[in-house]
Protein backbone atom coordinates (compact mmCIF):
# COMPACT_ATOMS: atom_id res chain seq x y z
CA UNK A 1 0.00 0.00 0.00
CA UNK A 2 1.31 3.18 -0.68
CA UNK A 3 0.15 5.80 1.75
CA UNK A 4 -1.32 8.97 -0.17
CA UNK A 5 -3.44 10.92 2.51
CA UNK A 6 -0.44 12.96 4.97
CA UNK A 7 -3.16 15.94 4.60
CA UNK A 8 -5.55 14.09 6.84
CA UNK A 9 -2.52 12.73 8.91
CA UNK A 10 1.00 12.19 8.35
CA UNK A 11 3.03 8.86 10.04
CA UNK A 12 5.31 9.92 13.17
CA UNK A 13 8.61 10.29 11.83
CA UNK A 14 11.57 8.49 13.30
CA UNK A 15 13.35 11.24 14.87
CA UNK A 16 9.63 12.85 16.49
CA UNK A 17 9.72 8.99 17.96
CA UNK A 18 13.35 8.88 19.45
CA UNK A 19 12.70 12.44 21.04
CA UNK A 20 9.34 11.38 22.72
CA UNK A 21 9.92 8.05 23.80
CA UNK A 22 11.98 9.38 27.32
CA UNK A 23 9.41 11.86 27.76
CA UNK A 24 6.79 9.20 28.10
CA UNK A 25 9.12 6.51 29.98
CA UNK A 26 11.96 8.42 31.96
CA UNK A 27 11.37 12.06 31.93
CA UNK A 28 7.17 11.91 32.38
CA UNK A 29 7.01 14.61 35.44
CA UNK A 30 4.93 17.16 35.41
CA UNK A 31 6.58 20.17 34.56
CA UNK A 32 5.01 21.87 37.59
CA UNK A 33 6.22 19.63 39.86
CA UNK A 34 9.08 21.16 41.99
CA UNK A 35 11.28 18.40 41.89
CA UNK A 36 14.03 16.41 39.58
CA UNK A 37 10.90 14.83 37.73
CA UNK A 38 9.06 17.96 37.30
CA UNK A 39 12.42 20.20 36.25
CA UNK A 40 13.51 17.35 33.72
CA UNK A 41 9.70 17.98 32.26
CA UNK A 42 10.03 21.69 32.73
CA UNK A 43 13.51 21.75 30.50
CA UNK A 44 11.76 19.56 28.16
CA UNK A 45 8.58 21.54 27.58
CA UNK A 46 10.79 24.71 27.49
CA UNK A 47 13.15 23.44 24.77
CA UNK A 48 10.79 22.78 22.59
CA UNK A 49 9.17 26.39 22.58
CA UNK A 50 12.09 27.68 22.14
CA UNK A 51 12.57 25.61 19.28
CA UNK A 52 9.12 26.13 17.56
CA UNK A 53 9.83 29.86 18.50
CA UNK A 54 13.11 29.83 16.28
CA UNK A 55 11.36 28.72 13.54
CA UNK A 56 8.38 31.41 13.50
CA UNK A 57 11.19 33.79 14.42
CA UNK A 58 8.56 35.05 17.59
CA UNK A 59 9.39 35.33 20.95
CA UNK A 60 9.09 32.31 22.89
CA UNK A 61 6.62 33.49 25.33
CA UNK A 62 3.99 33.89 22.21
CA UNK A 63 4.47 30.23 21.68
CA UNK A 64 1.51 27.96 23.68
CA UNK A 65 1.48 24.47 23.14
CA UNK A 66 -2.29 23.32 22.29
CA UNK A 67 -4.21 19.98 21.40
CA UNK A 68 -4.19 20.36 17.83
CA UNK A 69 -4.92 22.87 14.77
CA UNK A 70 -8.84 23.40 16.30
CA UNK A 71 -7.93 24.55 19.24
CA UNK A 72 -5.42 26.83 17.98
CA UNK A 73 -7.84 28.24 15.07
CA UNK A 74 -10.96 28.55 18.12
CA UNK A 75 -8.34 29.82 20.56
CA UNK A 76 -7.19 32.43 18.08
CA UNK A 77 -10.58 33.62 16.44
CA UNK A 78 -12.73 33.45 19.58
CA UNK A 79 -10.01 34.43 22.18
CA UNK A 80 -8.97 37.34 19.57
CA UNK A 81 -12.43 38.55 18.81
CA UNK A 82 -13.72 38.62 22.59
CA UNK A 83 -10.13 40.23 23.72
CA UNK A 84 -10.64 43.04 21.12
CA UNK A 85 -13.99 44.90 21.64
CA UNK A 86 -13.59 47.18 19.09
CA UNK A 87 -16.32 45.76 16.74
CA UNK A 88 -18.39 43.05 16.82
CA UNK A 89 -17.80 41.65 13.44
CA UNK A 90 -15.92 38.32 12.22
CA UNK A 91 -14.36 37.53 8.63
CA UNK A 92 -13.10 34.71 7.28
CA UNK A 93 -12.82 33.13 3.46
CA UNK A 94 -15.30 30.66 2.01
CA UNK A 95 -13.00 27.87 2.53
CA UNK A 96 -11.80 27.88 5.71
CA UNK A 97 -11.37 24.41 7.73
CA UNK A 98 -14.32 24.29 10.19
CA UNK A 99 -12.15 24.78 13.22
CA UNK A 100 -11.96 28.38 12.33
CA UNK A 101 -15.74 28.50 10.48
CA UNK A 102 -17.23 26.98 13.18
CA UNK A 103 -15.53 29.13 16.05
CA UNK A 104 -17.00 32.03 13.67
CA UNK A 105 -20.46 31.07 14.30
CA UNK A 106 -20.26 30.27 17.37
CA UNK A 107 -19.64 33.77 18.21
CA UNK A 108 -22.24 34.45 16.21
CA UNK A 109 -24.99 32.32 18.04
CA UNK A 110 -23.50 33.36 21.27
CA UNK A 111 -21.48 36.61 21.50
CA UNK A 112 -23.87 38.65 18.95
CA UNK A 113 -21.31 38.61 16.27
CA UNK A 114 -22.11 38.73 12.50
CA UNK A 115 -20.02 36.61 10.18
CA UNK A 116 -18.82 37.93 6.71
CA UNK A 117 -17.34 35.37 4.15
CA UNK A 118 -14.94 36.47 1.50
CA UNK A 119 -15.62 34.74 -1.97
CA UNK A 120 -13.14 32.61 -3.69
CA UNK A 121 -12.42 32.20 -7.48
CA UNK A 122 -12.62 29.34 -9.26
CA UNK A 123 -8.92 28.35 -8.85
CA UNK A 124 -9.50 28.94 -5.10
CA UNK A 125 -7.78 31.91 -4.55
CA UNK A 126 -9.03 33.80 -1.94
CA UNK A 127 -10.87 36.64 -3.03
CA UNK A 128 -8.62 40.03 -2.25
CA UNK A 129 -10.61 42.82 -3.75
CA UNK A 130 -13.82 41.28 -2.41
CA UNK A 131 -12.19 40.72 1.09
CA UNK A 132 -11.32 45.00 0.83
CA UNK A 133 -15.22 45.86 0.19
CA UNK A 134 -15.69 43.52 3.58
CA UNK A 135 -13.15 44.37 6.14
CA UNK A 136 -14.23 47.83 8.06
CA UNK A 137 -13.59 49.40 11.21
CA UNK A 138 -16.62 46.72 12.78
CA UNK A 139 -14.21 44.16 12.46
CA UNK A 140 -12.51 42.03 15.30
CA UNK A 141 -10.86 39.16 13.95
CA UNK A 142 -9.76 37.95 9.96
CA UNK A 143 -8.94 34.40 9.08
CA UNK A 144 -7.80 33.45 6.07
CA UNK A 145 -5.90 30.07 6.10
CA UNK A 146 -2.00 29.80 4.10
CA UNK A 147 -2.92 26.75 2.72
CA UNK A 148 -6.12 24.96 1.64
CA UNK A 149 -6.28 21.42 2.90
CA UNK A 150 -8.37 20.30 -0.22
CA UNK A 151 -7.15 21.37 -3.43
CA UNK A 152 -3.58 22.67 -1.81
CA UNK A 153 -3.85 26.48 -2.83
CA UNK A 154 -1.42 29.26 -1.47
CA UNK A 155 -3.37 32.19 0.01
CA UNK A 156 -1.49 35.39 -0.21
CA UNK A 157 -1.88 35.77 3.57
CA UNK A 158 -0.01 39.15 4.17
CA UNK A 159 -2.27 41.23 1.43
CA UNK A 160 -4.77 40.17 3.76
CA UNK A 161 -3.48 40.85 6.77
CA UNK A 162 -2.18 44.09 5.52
CA UNK A 163 -6.62 44.59 5.10
CA UNK A 164 -7.01 43.63 8.60
CA UNK A 165 -4.52 45.66 10.30
CA UNK A 166 -5.65 49.01 7.88
CA UNK A 167 -8.50 48.52 9.84
CA UNK A 168 -7.57 47.55 12.86
CA UNK A 169 -8.43 44.01 12.83
CA UNK A 170 -6.54 41.06 14.01
CA UNK A 171 -5.63 38.90 11.48
CA UNK A 172 -5.71 34.62 11.99
CA UNK A 173 -3.95 32.18 9.76
CA UNK A 174 -4.51 28.56 9.85
CA UNK A 175 -1.47 27.15 8.41
CA UNK A 176 -1.99 23.45 9.40
CA UNK A 177 -1.19 22.31 5.67
CA UNK A 178 1.76 25.42 4.95
CA UNK A 179 3.92 23.60 7.99
CA UNK A 180 5.44 21.30 5.98
CA UNK A 181 5.43 22.80 2.83
CA UNK A 182 6.04 26.88 3.73
CA UNK A 183 8.42 28.81 6.13
CA UNK A 184 6.34 29.84 8.68
CA UNK A 185 8.03 32.53 9.47
CA UNK A 186 7.14 35.58 6.56
CA UNK A 187 3.52 33.76 7.86
CA UNK A 188 4.48 34.52 11.47
CA UNK A 189 5.63 38.10 10.84
CA UNK A 190 2.63 39.12 8.74
CA UNK A 191 -0.19 37.81 11.61
CA UNK A 192 -0.96 38.20 14.63
CA UNK A 193 -2.19 34.41 15.49
CA UNK A 194 -1.35 31.48 13.34
CA UNK A 195 -2.07 27.44 14.41
CA UNK A 196 -0.78 24.76 13.48
CA UNK A 197 -1.39 20.92 13.89
CA UNK A 198 1.57 17.95 14.95
CA UNK A 199 0.38 15.38 13.39
CA UNK A 200 0.13 16.64 9.63
CA UNK A 201 4.12 17.03 10.15
CA UNK A 202 4.69 14.13 11.29
CA UNK A 203 4.13 14.93 15.03
CA UNK A 204 1.76 13.36 17.42
CA UNK A 205 -2.09 13.29 17.79
CA UNK A 206 -3.29 15.79 19.92
CA UNK A 207 -0.37 18.26 19.55
CA UNK A 208 -0.49 21.64 18.10
CA UNK A 209 0.94 24.98 18.57
CA UNK A 210 0.47 28.01 18.41
CA UNK A 211 1.48 31.56 17.85
CA UNK A 212 -0.23 34.55 19.54
CA UNK A 213 1.44 37.80 19.58
CA UNK A 214 2.56 39.73 22.48
CA UNK A 215 0.78 42.90 21.46
CA UNK A 216 -2.81 41.80 21.72
CA UNK A 217 -4.97 40.33 24.09
CA UNK A 218 -6.66 36.72 23.70
CA UNK A 219 -9.32 35.38 25.61
CA UNK A 220 -8.77 31.68 27.36
CA UNK A 221 -10.83 29.14 25.88
CA UNK A 222 -9.75 27.33 28.97
CA UNK A 223 -9.63 27.62 32.66
CA UNK A 224 -7.90 26.19 35.52
CA UNK A 225 -4.67 26.04 36.85
CA UNK A 226 -2.98 29.15 35.08
CA UNK A 227 -0.41 27.17 32.92
CA UNK A 228 1.21 28.61 30.33
CA UNK A 229 0.59 32.38 31.20
CA UNK A 230 -2.91 31.52 32.11
CA UNK A 231 -3.79 31.43 28.58
CA UNK A 232 -4.00 27.31 28.01
CA UNK A 233 -4.71 26.11 31.46
CA UNK A 234 -4.24 22.02 31.67
CA UNK A 235 -1.16 20.08 32.70
CA UNK A 236 1.96 20.87 30.13
CA UNK A 237 2.63 17.48 27.80
CA UNK A 238 6.10 18.36 27.08
CA UNK A 239 6.36 15.19 24.74
CA UNK A 240 3.75 16.18 22.57
CA UNK A 241 5.35 19.67 22.55
CA UNK A 242 9.08 18.00 21.72
CA UNK A 243 7.41 16.27 19.20
CA UNK A 244 6.13 19.02 16.79
CA UNK A 245 9.44 20.88 17.87
CA UNK A 246 11.20 17.99 16.52
CA UNK A 247 9.01 17.74 13.58
CA UNK A 248 9.32 21.30 12.40
CA UNK A 249 12.87 21.25 12.42
CA UNK A 250 12.68 18.08 10.01
CA UNK A 251 10.80 19.88 7.95
CA UNK A 252 12.86 23.72 7.50
CA UNK A 253 15.41 21.01 6.92
CA UNK A 254 13.94 19.11 3.87
CA UNK A 255 12.60 22.00 2.84
CA UNK A 256 16.12 23.38 2.79
CA UNK A 257 17.45 20.95 0.27
CA UNK A 258 14.50 21.63 -1.56
CA UNK A 259 13.08 17.61 -1.16
CA UNK A 260 10.54 17.04 -3.02
CA UNK A 261 9.59 20.28 -5.03
CA UNK A 262 9.09 19.01 -7.98
CA UNK A 263 7.08 15.98 -6.89
CA UNK A 264 3.61 17.44 -6.71
CA UNK A 265 4.11 19.01 -10.93
CA UNK A 266 5.48 15.55 -11.77
CA UNK A 267 2.35 14.07 -10.47
CA UNK A 268 0.11 16.88 -12.23
CA UNK A 269 1.48 15.95 -15.59
CA UNK A 270 2.12 12.49 -15.54
CA UNK A 271 -1.54 11.79 -14.73
CA UNK A 272 -2.81 14.68 -16.82
CA UNK A 273 -1.23 13.74 -19.72
CA UNK A 274 -1.43 9.80 -19.22
CA UNK A 275 -5.80 10.55 -19.38
CA UNK A 276 -6.03 13.25 -21.66
CA UNK A 277 -4.20 10.93 -23.97
CA UNK A 278 -7.20 8.21 -24.28
CA UNK A 279 -9.88 9.92 -22.60
CA UNK A 280 -10.40 13.06 -23.35
CA UNK A 281 -12.11 15.60 -20.80
CA UNK A 282 -11.65 13.12 -18.37
CA UNK A 283 -9.38 14.94 -15.33
CA UNK A 284 -9.25 18.66 -14.00
CA UNK A 285 -7.12 19.91 -11.74
CA UNK A 286 -8.54 22.14 -8.73
CA UNK A 287 -7.05 24.56 -7.33
CA UNK A 288 -4.25 27.00 -8.80
CA UNK A 289 -1.99 25.36 -11.54
CA UNK A 290 0.80 27.68 -9.59
CA UNK A 291 0.19 29.16 -6.25
CA UNK A 292 0.13 26.00 -4.74
CA UNK A 293 1.76 23.41 -2.35
CA UNK A 294 3.96 20.28 -3.80
CA UNK A 295 2.50 17.90 -1.23
CA UNK A 296 -1.28 18.43 -1.96
CA UNK A 297 -2.66 17.34 -5.42
CA UNK A 298 -6.37 17.16 -6.32
CA UNK A 299 -8.35 16.47 -9.27
CA UNK A 300 -12.18 15.75 -10.30
CA UNK A 301 -13.26 13.24 -13.28
CA UNK A 302 -16.46 14.74 -15.05
CA UNK A 303 -17.41 11.27 -16.33
CA UNK A 304 -16.94 8.72 -13.69
CA UNK A 305 -19.52 8.29 -10.82
CA UNK A 306 -19.52 9.52 -7.04
CA UNK A 307 -16.32 7.64 -5.16
CA UNK A 308 -15.64 5.18 -7.15
CA UNK A 309 -12.10 6.21 -8.42
CA UNK A 310 -11.34 6.28 -4.78
CA UNK A 311 -12.52 2.65 -4.37
CA UNK A 312 -10.18 1.33 -7.48
CA UNK A 313 -7.68 3.12 -6.40
CA UNK A 314 -7.57 1.40 -2.50
CA UNK A 315 -7.47 -1.99 -4.98
CA UNK A 316 -4.58 -0.84 -6.86
CA UNK A 317 -2.87 -0.02 -3.26
CA UNK A 318 -2.91 3.61 -3.12
CA UNK A 319 -4.77 4.89 -0.01
CA UNK A 320 -6.10 8.44 -0.73
CA UNK A 321 -9.27 11.00 0.63
CA UNK A 322 -12.08 12.70 -1.47
CA UNK A 323 -11.21 15.86 0.40
CA UNK A 324 -11.15 16.41 4.85
CA UNK A 325 -10.89 13.75 7.03
CA UNK A 326 -13.15 16.10 8.79
CA UNK A 327 -15.71 15.88 7.08
CA UNK A 328 -15.78 12.16 6.39
CA UNK A 329 -18.89 10.17 6.36
CA UNK A 330 -20.68 12.93 5.30
CA UNK A 331 -22.92 13.24 1.90
CA UNK A 332 -22.72 16.49 0.80
CA UNK A 333 -20.19 17.79 -1.51
CA UNK A 334 -16.69 19.23 -0.64
CA UNK A 335 -18.05 22.77 0.93
CA UNK A 336 -14.60 23.58 -0.67
CA UNK A 337 -15.39 22.62 -4.10
CA UNK A 338 -18.95 24.50 -4.22
CA UNK A 339 -17.72 27.58 -2.79
CA UNK A 340 -15.14 27.58 -6.07
CA UNK A 341 -18.33 26.85 -8.32
CA UNK A 342 -18.08 23.08 -8.55
CA UNK A 343 -21.38 21.67 -9.52
CA UNK A 344 -22.37 18.63 -6.87
CA UNK A 345 -22.32 15.81 -8.97
CA UNK A 346 -18.39 17.02 -10.26
CA UNK A 347 -17.73 17.66 -6.77
CA UNK A 348 -18.47 13.96 -5.58
CA UNK A 349 -15.88 12.77 -7.81
CA UNK A 350 -12.77 14.29 -5.84
CA UNK A 351 -9.94 12.46 -5.31
CA UNK A 352 -6.96 14.55 -3.11
CA UNK A 353 -3.67 12.84 -3.07
CA UNK A 354 -1.34 14.22 -0.59
CA UNK A 355 2.15 13.68 0.56
CA UNK A 356 5.00 14.50 2.53
CA UNK A 357 8.23 15.46 1.42
CA UNK A 358 9.69 12.20 2.17
CA UNK A 359 7.77 10.18 -0.45
CA UNK A 360 9.77 8.29 -3.28
CA UNK A 361 10.01 8.85 -6.69
CA UNK A 362 9.28 5.75 -7.93
CA UNK A 363 5.78 5.95 -5.31
CA UNK A 364 4.75 8.54 -7.22
CA UNK A 365 4.96 7.04 -10.85
CA UNK A 366 3.31 3.98 -9.31
CA UNK A 367 0.33 6.16 -8.05
CA UNK A 368 -0.34 7.69 -11.57
CA UNK A 369 -0.46 5.34 -13.10
CA UNK A 370 -2.52 3.42 -10.81
CA UNK A 371 -5.10 6.81 -10.98
CA UNK A 372 -4.84 6.21 -14.65
CA UNK A 373 -5.61 2.93 -14.90
CA UNK A 374 -8.26 3.33 -12.24
CA UNK A 375 -9.80 6.51 -13.81
CA UNK A 376 -9.69 4.89 -17.40
CA UNK A 377 -11.03 1.45 -16.41
CA UNK A 378 -14.25 3.44 -15.39
CA UNK A 379 -14.65 4.77 -18.85
CA UNK A 380 -15.20 3.70 -22.57
CA UNK A 381 -12.14 4.73 -24.99
CA UNK A 382 -12.50 7.91 -26.65
CA UNK A 383 -13.22 6.85 -30.55
CA UNK A 384 -9.67 8.18 -32.10
CA UNK A 385 -7.77 8.41 -29.23
CA UNK A 386 -4.59 8.51 -29.32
Amino acid sequence: MIYMDAAATAPPRQEVLDTVSPLLTRDFGNPASHHEAGHQARRAANWARAQVAAQLAVREEEIYFTSGGTEGANTAVIGGALGNPRGRVVVASAIEHPAVLEACRYLVEFHGFTLRLIDVTADGLVDLEHAAQLIDDDVAVVSVMAVNNEVGTIQPVAQFAALAHAAGALMHTDAVQAAGWLDLAPLAAAVDALSISGHKIGGLKGSGALYLSGKHRFVPLLHGGGQQSGLRSGTENPAAAAGIAVALQVCASQRAQGLGEGYGPYLIEKITRGLEAKHPGSVRLTGSGSQRIGGIVSFVFPKTAGETVLIELERKGVLCSSGSACAAGSTDPSPVLTAMGYQEQLAHTAVRLSFGRGIKENELSQVANAVIAAVGGLLPASPGAA
